[in-house]
């Protein structure tokens, strides 16, 4: 064990000084920050209504729980906002009433609603005045979140791979790879000291991404089953990049082929009927897919976790089989 870590300290101190290697160590923390500005919430409102800044106080307080609005210091601000790309329409004060200031090529549907909210507004439409209820699940994670969120725990994954492809290729490059055969470490505990860096970032990310995003209150020990199968995926999915290729380049060329298995995967679990589900039974991204969008609609089950974690793990078994002799060679 201390051998291993000895191996893990030199891929971390070989880590710090590598560009490439710390933008993938903090990755997923940009990743959560940037789902979190991307995916709406599912009770954010589709409209965007900007006012003069001080005009009407009342107007804002009653349209705030209605729209998001902005508030611009005089009416040419609100005409210079009014004409950006977005669509963002503005209550303009006319005599006694208001008229609504549009760009033009607005979706319909939001004007309708523009002239609804300021016809309630005069009319001092309030919400107790609606015989409507409303019902929900306690759910306030949108599915988008959940979607982006999904995809990028196992992009991680991918990462984490990456990781231990960028320093099996620098021990190429510094022809010490060879010097394994002549220390006191096993080719397996080689091989697992090698691995440590790039299962700790699919464990450390996907934590971090749900942390991040909001899903909290999920069922945690289902998850972990998930994770850790996820690296897995990633120690193996390193050690064919590191020993194929010869460069940091190819290594980072060769990632972009597994988007396509990855993105495939995702679109027929969400796009086909389940008669079509079975083309892609071969891809261990589409069985972490179906377990974690379970866990994180809060349909898990055991079973479930353990069967979906159990073929990814049976499917990785036998590609790790399958290049024994190639990853042996590859070590020489």
């Amino acid at each position: 064990m201390k051998k291993m870590l000895i191996i893990f300290m030199r891929d971390v101190k070989v880590n710090k000084r590598d560009f490439i290697s710390l933008y993938i160590l903090i990755v997923p923390i940009i990743f959560g920050i940037v789902i979190n500005l991307i995916a709406p919430g599912v009770n954010d409102t589709t409209i965007n209504i900007a006012l003069i800044e001080g005009e009407n106080i009342e107007m804002q307080e009653y349209l705030k729980d209605f729209a998001k609005i902005s508030v611009y210091k005089d009416k040419a601000e609100l005409e210079e906002r009014v004409a950006r790309r977005d669509e963002v329409f503005a209550y303009v004060p006319d005599g006694d009433g208001y008229y609504i200031l549009q760009q033009g090529d607005e979706l319909e549907g939001l004007l309708d609603y523009a002239k609804m909210m300021l016809a309630f507004y005069e009319d001092d439409v309030q919400i107790e005045d609606s015989t409507a209820e409303i019902h929900d699940f306690g759910r306030i994670n949108p599915p988008l979140k959940r979607l982006l969120l999904n995809i990028m725990m196992m992009f991680t994954a991918i990462l984490g791979g990456m990781l231990i492809a960028i320093n099996i290729i620098e021990e190429k490059i510094d022809k010490t790879i060879r010097a394994i055969h002549i220390t006191p470490i096993s080719r397996t505990g080689y091989i697992l000291g090698k691995s440590i860096i790039g299962a700790i970032l699919p464990l450390y990310g996907s934590i971090g991404l749900l942390l991040i995003t909001g899903f909290s209150d999920i069922n945690w020990y289902q998850m972990m089953v998930l994770i850790v199968v996820s690296m897995v995926v990633s120690i193996l999915f390193g050690f064919i990049q590191g020993i194929n290729n010869t460069s940091v380049m190819d290594a980072a060329g060769s990632v972009k082929m597994l988007f396509l298995p990855l993105g495939g995967a995702v679109a027929v679990a969400e796009l086909l009927s389940d008669k079509w589900q079975w083309i892609v039974y071969w891809i261990p991204f589409y069985w972490t897919y179906k377990g974690v969008d379970e866990i994180l609609t809060y349909q898990s089950s055991w079973q479930n976790t353990l069967i979906y974690g159990g073929i990814v793990v049976g499917i990785s078994a036998v590609v790790y089989i399958l290049l024994i002799p190639k990853i042996r060679k590859g070590l020489e």
